[in-house]
């Protein structure tokens, strides 16, 4: 859908019974006519509109048409009562539109994720968690107050709460009768507390100074830009970026902080609280729902001055928005790989650049594409190359695999068990990860072969000891482990092949018995808060070893993790992906970062069976520079981004022959790409060629720099009428090709 640019005329305001145009949120591809309301409306009032039978929600966009039966013009039912949606976010959803090919429909349903938008403003009763225990425990009750306690003091709606906690309404005014829990009268949205930005960070060193006043003088001009914030892990890239939001504050405009995993929120919205004596509002799947209605409201009026969020905070109707921090901006979670396919890191860029706002892209191992624009000029460059105050970067050595001694249901070489006991035995902790969620990747029947899989994916299913049950990684199917092989009825014959972190977890806590273990991992936490819970117990020094995935590379500061230990430091080596050898660099770079970042010198061990590979000799040289060229180099060679463009096209259906017929149909008709330079590859079935019972095919386009490949695409899936039952995405720049 290509709405008209209705906007961009000057009317700010039609009176009652103009004709207006109305963008919903319902999956049509037009733009619909109605009538004002009673009292008349702005352009980008959000309005209740009857579309069939039903109301639905929808935005204003500029003046109606008026293109056919005028008599049979509805009029809009009602403005809600919040902030219009502003000209520039208008913008911003078209043009992000217009780059990842995504109907104008489902950008506003990102754009109005919050529940209760058509509520009129009222009082509600909130409950919290109070200071007087129960005189009598029941399960229900702990868990009521286990979830107030997960939560950290956030306010819940009665249902909310009893849904959380899995009972019933009575059981909290119970709670409320004893004083467990308060029962308060709230406005429904309220501000968010003031935010001081006088009131004075943190002693910096030179070369933080220095990249403050730099990022503090772009904000103070007002205008778009984008810095590359690139700094050794520990060299203290946040107290620098709060600087910049501490400037954006005194303009009076809002600052957006997007972290690429929800348990780093904690520890950073204390920092805030510690800078500014207030906490931001949060964004992101771990809060309320109440919180995220009310966030949405505040961020419009301008009652929130700084959100800290996930990549959907990007969507938000700011009012005035100034300043976006993405960090760890390498991170593949910024990417959004269903629904509207988008990069937020590239959106980011997009938005500031309409609302005239500093972006600033932080990261000790940026990505190649950000890398490469600051080669290039297109971003400002900002370097810290040491750590704060005493301590220094990690030793980092390979652990040859081929020279150690150890039995096949082993993964923990003699070397790195030595190392790990040296730490403990110093009071110190060490870290063991390993990038893979479950107990084992692969369950084998060792009297047929046979390989247990997901009914409705062909993905092997992982087994979760913990949870005693297989879990399909791409659709969320879960089944019991069975006795028997479920292809040949072999009893007893079914084998665990290869280490999941809970494996991982059982070596050490034979080998480290006395040792207090912690294991991390996205799937073992009921809620974003229970995993929270945990980091801070580790960060306080209650655990001996972490064994964690990628979740623990991710920005967390141990202060007495001075030893990391990679399990498998060639796993990420596999397979065809191009960025494959970006993303080992980066993952390996990172999770070494988490030792020695206090006064105790850090060491990370990589257990590797190929040390001689130029990525893990990158990673154990340090030469950043050396490594980022070398691929920037084969990249450029090939044709691929950043020095080229790419779109995934993935079609599924529940009919294989279908969605193979219409694929090779439409690689036959490629005429509009290659018009433009492009090549298209395949049809061939995806990496995982079905997922929940549809059957995938790709094809990949592969397009010079500069083109205009969103309109070539756009001309050339046109041709063909998709059937009823086939999907068609396009993913704009793909991040992975599963």
């Amino acid at each position: 859908m290509e709405p008209r640019d209705v906007s961009s005329s000057c009317k700010d305001f039609f009176i009652e019974n103009e004709l207006v145009a109305v963008l919903t949120t319902q999956p049509l591809d037009r733009l619909l006519d109605y009538r004002a309301p009673e009292g008349g409306c702005h352009a980008g009032a959000f309005v209740e509109v009857p579309l069939g039978p039903r109301k639905v929600l929808g935005v204003v966009w500029g003046a109606g048409r008026g293109d056919f039966d005028i008599a049979k013009i509805r009029q809009v039912i009602r403005v809600l009562d919040v902030a219009p949606m502003r000209a520039e976010m208008q913008d911003f959803l078209r043009r992000a539109a217009d780059y990842t090919l995504t109907p104008m429909p489902a950008m506003l349903r990102l754009a109005t994720r919050a529940p209760g938008l058509s509520n009129p403003p009222s009082m509600q009763k909130i409950y919290r968690h109070g200071r007087m225990m129960p005189a009598r425990m029941t399960d229900a009750r702990k868990r009521v107050l286990a979830v107030l306690e997960d939560y950290g003091g956030l306010a819940f709606t009665l249902g909310e709460l009893a849904e959380q906690a899995g009972v019933t309404p009575s059981v909290i005014k119970g709670l409320v009768g004893q004083g467990a829990v308060l029962e308060e009268d709230c406005p429904r949205d309220l501000p968010f507390p003031w935010l001081d930005p006088d009131r004075g960070g943190k002693a910096l060193t030179e070369d933080q100074a220095n990249a403050a006043e730099v990022l503090r003088d772009a904000i103070r001009g007002g205008d778009y830009g984008t810095t590359l914030l690139r700094g050794v892990t520990g060299s203290g890239k946040t107290e620098v970026y709060l600087e910049a939001v501490a400037e954006t504050l005194k303009g009076r405009r809002q600052a957006l902080v997007l972290l690429p995993e929800i348990a780093l929120t904690s520890e950073f919205i204390t920092r805030i609280e510690a800078r500014f004596g207030a906490k931001p509002a949060e964004w992101h799947s771990g809060v309320t729902m109440t919180e995220r209605r009310r966030t949405w409201k505040m961020v419009g009026e301008g009652g929130a001055q700084v959100v800290v969020g996930a990549r959907s905070a990007l969507f938000l109707p700011f009012r005035d928005l100034g300043l976006i921090v993405v960090d760890e901006e390498h991170d593949n979670s910024y990417k959004q790989e269903d629904g509207v396919l988008y990069n937020a890191r590239d959106m980011a860029v997009l938005r500031a650049s309409i609302c005239g706002a500093q972006v600033v892209l932080a990261s000790a191992t940026p990505s190649l594409e950000s890398w490469a624009n600051a080669e290039a000029g297109k971003y400002r460059r900002l370097d810290l190359k040491a750590r704060f105050g005493p301590a220094v970067m990690p030793e980092m050595r390979a652990i040859d695999m081929r020279c150690e001694t150890l039995p096949s249901s082993r993964w923990i070489s003699p070397s790195l068990q030595a190392a790990v006991n040296a730490r403990i035995a110093r009071g110190e902790q060490a870290l063991l990860f390993i990038n893979r969620r479950g107990y084992a990747p692969v369950t084998l029947c060792r009297a047929c072969g046979h390989q247990i899989g997901c009914d409705h994916c062909d993905a092997r299913m992982v087994e979760h000891r913990f949870q005693k049950r297989l879990v399909c990684h791409q659709c969320g199917e879960t089944k019991p482990v069975p006795q028997t092989c479920p292809s040949c009825g072999a009893e007893d014959r079914l084998a665990a092949v290869g280490p999941g972190v809970e494996r991982l977890t059982e070596e050490a806590q034979a080998l480290f018995p006395d040792a207090r273990i912690a294991t991390l991992s996205s799937d073992m936490f009921g809620s974003a808060r229970a995993l929270k819970e945990q980091i801070r117990e580790i960060a306080e020094g209650d655990t001996d070893i972490v064994i964690g995935t990628q979740l623990v590379a991710k920005g967390h500061n141990f202060p007495r993790l001075t030893l990391v230990g990679v399990i498998d430091a060639d796993l990420g080596l596999q397979g065809s992906d191009l960025r494959a050898a970006e993303r080992t660099f980066q993952l390996m770079r990172q999770v070494a970062g988490r030792a020695g970042r206090a006064e105790a010198r850090g060491a990370a061990l990589l257990q590797t069976f190929q040390p001689e590979h130029p990525v893990i000799r990158a990673i154990l040289s340090g030469n950043e520079e050396g490594f980022w060229r070398a691929e920037a180099d084969e990249r450029r060679h090939a044709g691929v981004p950043p020095f080229g463009r790419m779109a995934g096209i993935i079609l599924s259906s529940p009919d294989a022959q279908q969605v193979f017929d219409f694929a090779a149909e439409l690689a036959r008709r490629d005429a509009p790409v290659r018009a433009i330079g492009a090549q298209v590859f395949g049809p061939a079935p995806a990496p995982i060629a079905r997922i929940r019972g549809r059957h995938r095919v790709r094809l990949l386009v592969k397009a010079p720099k500069g083109v205009a490949l969103q309109g070539a695409l756009a001309k050339w899936v046109g041709q063909l009428k998709i059937p009823a039952q086939l999907r068609l995405s396009i993913d704009i720049d793909p991040q992975s090709f599963y």
